[in-house]
């Protein structure tokens, strides 16, 4: 039986209702870490460094979608929870066919600015080639692949997280197939990894978007929008943390590498990428639990309905302080094992890779905490402060730590940079929850 966003939530019903759009976070998290493995196994360690040298600057393109993704579902859901249905559709579908045309436009800068990029970022010429190739195969599918990000967002809104999982599932599990042919088989290197993604990208955004354009039972369908550039401005608003983080994620890892090839050169890029797909999995569980939760909180803030903030507050604060102690104490059992499954060919490499995860990840301790603040104040439609939240702990706090801890601690100082910079972000999310609680009324 369907669970309704208008529901009394108990910890069962929300673990229910939430797990799916955690696991759809999980695997689109794998399509990355898929291509890490198989890049890094099977066609070597500067192609590996490569794929993680580039991967920022797109990834920074597709921000959009998840910008408009949970902007848009906290408006829409807000409409909901306020009784205005047929304006909650007019909405829905006016951001669909916005970020439609945005990811056409994007597309096209994308395959215009790769080279350069490569290059003004600092790629050797060993490594440029391989960035290039990747990225030019990975615009292909950028559309489809921001309408993913944001459907996963609207498919909880809609009350159906159950078929945004089995999606991404069968996307996760097509790139992981066509890696192991593209690129272990046929040894079709950089191209076939990029070719994997892209593949299961395409059927990331399509499925849903065939979903939502034909009849459905859900609350959302695609149909004529009204052309309200205020409601385009306020998705984005609300969502403007999103895109910071993911932005500003970009910039920071761009910066690492720039560092890293300073400090250690290609093995210090190869070591950092290891660290950022184990970490793409630890973040994308809090990501995953801030979509499936934030159309409960926009509904009950909508419908004013401050006891149902309240227990959604207190029950999240549990989870995610129960999350960010297991994921701790995993992370450092197993640095040692997630860096033999990706270096393991080179013990020199596995070693740096193993000493810096064990550093890199006491940031774990802060950053669900982060995470989650940010979303829990974007589900309040509040997007100043959620974006507040969202651009010092992903762009200011990391820029001022990577730059400054290693004139202290060279090549640790590039490790412990994320670790500074949760800590001091923990301090502003909890100063912002404290100061806005009589204003929602959640604690």
């Amino acid at each position: 039986m369907a669970i309704k966003i208008s529901e009394h939530f108990t910890f069962k019903k929300l673990f229910r209702f939430v797990f799916p759009s955690i696991i759809m976070m999980v695997f689109t998290s794998v399509y990355g870490i898929v291509d890490g493995f198989f890049v890094s196994n099977f066609a070597g360690d500067t192609a590996f460094a490569s794929v993680n040298f580039i991967m920022p600057f797109i990834m920074g393109l597709s921000a959009i979608g998840f910008m408009m993704g949970t902007g848009g579902s906290a408006l829409v859901a807000f409409r909901f929870g306020e009784g205005k249905d047929k304006k909650a559709n007019q909405t829905f579908s006016l951001l669909v066919y916005t970020m439609i045309i945005m990811g056409v436009g994007i597309t096209i800068l994308g395959q215009l600015l790769i080279e350069p990029v490569t290059y003004w970022l600092g790629a050797t010429e060993e490594m440029a080639p391989h960035c290039i190739l990747y990225g030019r195969i990975s615009f292909l599918s950028l559309t489809f692949f921001i309408l993913q990000n944001m459907f996963q967002s609207f498919l909880v809104t809609a009350e159906k997280p159950k078929l945004g999982l089995a999606v991404t599932i069968t996307a996760g599990v097509t790139n992981m197939v066509l890696d192991a042919l593209l690129v272990g088989v046929l040894d079709f290197g950089v191209a076939g990894a990029a070719s994997a993604t892209a593949i299961s990208e395409t059927i990331g955004g399509v499925v849903p978007l065939i979903y939502f354009i034909l009849p459905n039972k859900s609350r959302l369908r695609l149909g004529k929008p009204t052309l309200d550039f205020r409601a385009i401005v306020k998705a984005s608003s609300n969502g403007a943390s999103e895109f910071m983080t993911t932005t500003s994620m970009s910039i920071v890892n761009m910066l690492y590498n720039f560092q890293l090839m300073r400090f250690a050169g290609e093995q210090g890029v190869a070591s950092y990428g290891v660290i950022m797909y184990v970490n793409f999995v630890f973040v994308s569980v809090f990501i995953g639990y801030s979509i499936g939760v934030s159309p409960i909180i926009s509904y009950n803030h909508g419908s004013k309905n401050s006891f149902e903030l309240k227990n959604m507050f207190k029950k999240s604060m549990i989870i995610i302080t129960s999350c960010v102690l297991i994921m701790e104490i995993c992370a450092q059992l197993l640095a040692g094992t997630f860096a033999k499954v990706f270096v393991g060919y080179s013990q020199e490499l596995c070693n740096m890779t193993q000493h810096a995860f064990s550093l890199y990840s006491i940031s774990f301790l802060f950053m669900g905490f982060n995470v989650f603040g940010s979303g829990f104040f974007t589900a309040l439609n509040n997007g100043v402060v959620s974006a507040v939240i969202s651009f010092s702990r992903s762009c200011v706090f990391q820029i001022v730590m990577v730059l400054a801890l290693p004139l202290f601690l060279q090549l640790d100082g590039v490790w412990l940079s994320d670790v500074a910079a949760e800590a001091i972000s923990l301090i502003v999310t909890a100063t912002f929850i404290i100061s806005n609680r009589k204003k929602y009324n959640y604690f």
